[in-house]
């Protein structure tokens, strides 16, 4: 299957934006000083919501290493593929 470059570009952005937001969703998850990520501010005691949420925020960053990966070569084979007149 081919990819258009339009598409290739959009999904190696999609790769990078998830990557960024999900690195920061973790960090700031890290951070929770509400008492929801963890038992009384500790550390070594994580709730569910800290699991459920890291678990998510795991997911969507590999998903978007994939899609990432997907525009790359989409990118490397438009360039690789000489123009049609």
């Amino acid at each position: 299957m081919k990819l258009s470059r339009r598409t290739s570009w959009f999904l190696t952005a999609f790769g990078v934006w998830s990557m960024i937001i999900w690195t920061t969703f973790v960090k700031n998850l890290w951070k929770d000083s509400g008492g929801q990520a963890f038992t009384n501010g500790d550390h070594a005691q994580p709730t569910a919501f800290f699991w459920v949420h890291l678990l998510l925020a795991v997911t969507s960053f590999v998903l978007g290493i994939g899609i990432g990966a997907i525009g790359i070569r989409g990118l490397r084979a438009t360039r690789r593929t000489p123009a049609v007149d």
